[in-house]
């Protein structure tokens, strides 16, 4: 019998088999040729692949929603143009501006619904869907804040609805079986873990509000605004901008610890954290009230569970010498005005040379009793040390289920039409509790302190200031009734 190698063994293993108040509705069950329908929130940018995604996977489109009506002006370009590509590839869907009203008016016509909003729209249009019997794949983080992951997972589990969050990587067969790998103790027990990132690639830092501008007539600002406090119209806060604010995003964190930290806490089974804490930006904590940190590390520390040894979690993500440049508004590097290049990256010990600029520049190291593994969500041939871990390794049989073409959308479908929640692996019932541990790590970088954290009542013993931020106050009309 040939001796597996790294590659080919995980290639051959994977081949093996407002206040909302929307009417809560039992779940559809679906024919071998039902059509299954789907309403797209938001249909440029991700919005537009995962729309194009879920039409792939089998969904009828059957209406789109998008703050942006490019058929009333069609000359509007850059970011915006996605949604006009999304509009012509679906002509006879209906489109509506409110996400709202779309919900009100195709309830009997919708089955499913997509939600690729900015940020701090997720939960109110997620959970509307969900209150209104709809499956809802949302893209990540799931949520703006701690309580409305919380929500997100409570409305879910009431309803009985299929959800996924948008965290592909999630689907991919080398990420399972990595899983797989180390549960059955690759390398040994998981002790430690760094996960790093390329982002930020906006501004942050921001000292305070850019200036307010008018509104261009083909952007409905009260509804792009949604539950988030107003400040002000302006070309640096969308299309694209908004992560750097804490008002609309979660900054590099919440753009990228939900792809980058997924196999690693997935694997190890983690939990929640007994504290968090954090060093940015020169020690000084988020440089601004209004913008997350130009850099970041955050360690998460999870106590012993199951009889597996406790575990720090590391996370990295900025440009040590970044500093924001008002008259550009853009990052730069704080030693000639140029490039910023000095990144935020693990020690080299834990390195070894290794993956700190593969594949766009972000990883893993997980650190095990018995040897090390690194690991890209973008790339099959992760690494053992030592190598001899591999020798005589009783590689375990298949236990994670694989996604139909490694893809979220074919596996959300799939769910949706077997009526089956957990069938989706990245539903809620999971993601929920994982987007709570990543948007955690926010929390200890705006307060500047360690966080102690009780999970069971989303509170952090130590922090009382913490209540503000683990659920925010919403914009009047816009309150999140669960």
């Amino acid at each position: 019998m040939q001796k597996p190698t790294r590659r080919n063994f995980v290639k051959a293993t994977a081949i093996t088999a407002g206040a909302l108040n929307f009417q809560v509705v039992p779940s559809k069950v679906f024919g071998a040729n039902s059509k299954i329908t789907l309403a797209g929130i938001g249909t440029a940018g991700k919005g537009q692949s995962d729309i194009q995604g879920s039409a792939g996977a089998g969904f009828e489109i059957v209406s789109l929603c998008d703050i942006v009506n490019v058929e009333k002006y069609p000359n509007v370009s850059g970011r915006s143009q996605g949604a006009k590509t999304t509009r012509r590839a679906f002509p006879g869907a209906t489109f509506y501006e409110d996400w709202r009203e779309m919900l009100e008016t195709e309830a009997d016509k919708v089955d499913c619904v997509t939600v690729s909003t900015p940020d701090h729209v997720h939960a109110h249009a997620a959970i509307a869907a969900m209150k209104a019997g709809k499956n809802v794949y949302c893209q990540k983080p799931l949520t703006h804040g701690i309580w409305e992951a919380r929500m997100m997972a409570k409305v879910s589990e009431e309803t009985g609805v299929v959800t996924q969050m948008g965290n592909q990587a999630h689907a991919q067969d080398h990420m399972r079986r990595c899983v797989e790998l180390i549960r059955a103790g690759i390398i040994g027990d998981v002790k430690e873990v760094h996960c790093w990132t390329n982002r930020p690639i906006w501004p942050q830092a921001i000292p305070k509000a850019p200036k307010a501008e008018e509104v261009p007539k083909h952007i409905n600002w009260d509804l792009w605004l949604g539950p988030a406090e107003d400040m002000g119209y302006s070309p640096k806060i969308t299309p694209f901008n908004w992560r750097g604010y804490w008002n609309f995003g979660t900054g590099a964190l919440g753009d990228m610890a939900c792809h980058i930290m997924d196999m690693s806490y997935w694997a190890a089974d983690l939990g929640s954290p007994a504290s968090v804490s954090a060093v940015s930006a020169d020690g000084r904590g988020a440089m601004s009230d209004i913008s997350p940190p130009t850099w970041a590390t955050i360690e998460y520390q999870f106590p012993e569970r199951n009889g597996k040894p406790p575990v720090k979690y590391m996370w990295y993500d900025g440009y040590k010498d970044a500093v924001f440049n008002p008259d550009k508004w853009a990052l730069e590097s704080n030693i000639d005005g140029g490039k910023i290049r000095e990144r935020n990256l693990p020690p080299e010990d834990v390195l070894e040379g290794l993956g700190s600029s593969e594949s766009k520049g972000y990883g893993t190291v997980i650190i095990g009793t018995e040897g090390k593994m690194w690991f890209n969500r973008s790339k099959d041939n992760w690494v053992i040390k030592p190598g001899n871990r591999m020798d005589g390794f009783d590689y375990p049989e298949q236990t994670i289920p694989r996604a139909r073409g490694q893809n979220p959308h074919n596996e959300f479908y799939d769910a949706v039409a077997a009526n089956d929640p957990k069938a989706a692996l990245s539903g809620v019932w999971h993601s929920g509790s994982f987007t709570e541990v990543v948007l955690l790590g926010n929390l200890a970088v705006r307060l500047n302190k360690k966080v102690e954290w009780d999970s069971e009542n989303l509170k952090s013993p130590n922090c009382p200031e913490a209540d503000a931020l683990i659920k925010r106050e919403y914009r009047k009309g816009w309150e999140l009734k669960v």
